[in-house]
């Protein structure tokens, strides 16, 4: 006669199967007949992966359940309180997610991966300091972590420390050299570092690598707008809106390019756009000098109501 535990780990091999092949609904069938048996409700593995699954399907609570449930078979299971910092992750439970991957750390001061989501939160919660410690923790457990080095990048160039950014952003591009994010934080780094040529080619590189980034237009338009350069700022300014048409601050911009060329017409035209797509426009239009020879227009002033 089969054993209930050779039942539980056939419907647990069977759910993994299922789960392998993304047949989420069918997986969590197999883990619920498990769970249901003698014995079931105390294996802890079945409870991970279950909880998983309802993290995945947004059932937090279920997950929540299930990872409690773990704690109260093994107080000392680092991977259920970083499943509990997870789902507070998600619901933005900042400062409840950070105490959770902190007692994941507690339980397995090697537990990579709660290093790196406790340092989103310290970000998020404006604790750079901890943030860098935590970044720098995921690298030291693994120097080929390509979002630590450009998360910690992203926080030493809004601190403005640029050679710190660029060092880290190098190491990013070394382990990827085709990541358009990546390519375009170099270039915003290379940007402030007085080194646009080289701040120009890595635009244009994350804009190859990725169409569909709107960021990347609008730095590198910016670039030959200040240089004077209209005609080139609303080329590319005006690739990115064929490639990013809902971005009401690309059209935004563009009319401001527009207004330097003499274009009246067509600068309302896109303020009206990006006023459809983003209706906080109308505060900005209201002050920018760039708009300045707009305002004596009746559309304008209609727009701007």
């Amino acid at each position: 006669m089969k054993t209930n535990k050779y039942i539980i780990d056939n419907y647990k091999v069977l759910g993994k199967k299922f789960y392998r092949e993304r047949n989420i609904e069918r997986a969590l069938e197999f883990y619920n007949k498990a769970y249901n048996l003698i014995k079931g409700k105390e294996d802890v593995e079945l409870l991970l992966d279950m909880a998983i699954i309802y993290d995945e399907l947004d059932e937090f609570s279920l997950a929540e359940e299930k990872y409690k449930e773990v704690i109260s078979i093994d107080s000392k299971d680092a991977r259920a309180y970083y499943g509990l910092g997870t789902i507070c992750d998600t619901k933005e439970e900042n400062e409840q997610a950070a105490e959770f991957y902190e007692k994941a750390i507690e339980l397995n001061p090697e537990y990579n991966r709660a290093y790196f989501f406790l340092a989103n939160v310290y970000e998020a919660l404006g604790k750079n300091e901890k943030a860098i410690e935590a970044y720098r923790k995921v690298i030291e457990l693994d120097d080929q972590d390509f979002w630590a080095y450009t998360n910690l990048s992203c926080i030493y160039e809004e601190m403005g420390q640029y050679k710190l950014a660029l060092g880290l952003l190098e190491e990013s591009l070394r382990i990827d050299s085709d990541q358009y994010l990546a390519l375009f934080n170099m270039g915003v780094v290379l940007g402030n570092l007085g080194r646009e040529e080289e701040a120009i080619k890595y635009y244009k590189r994350s804009i190859q690598e990725n169409l569909n980034y709107p960021y990347s237009y609008l730095n590198l338009a910016v670039i030959y707008k200040e240089r004077g350069f209209y005609d080139i700022a609303l080329k590319i300014i005006t690739g990115g809106i064929l490639n990013n048409s809902q971005e009401g601050f690309l059209y935004y911009n563009r009319a401001c390019f527009y207004v330097h060329e003499g274009k009246t017409q067509e600068a309302l035209k896109d303020l009206e756009t990006a006023i459809d797509l983003y209706p906080d426009f109308k505060k900005y239009i209201k002050e920018d000098e760039e708009l300045d020879s707009l305002r004596s227009l009746a559309s304008f002033k209609e727009l701007s109501k």
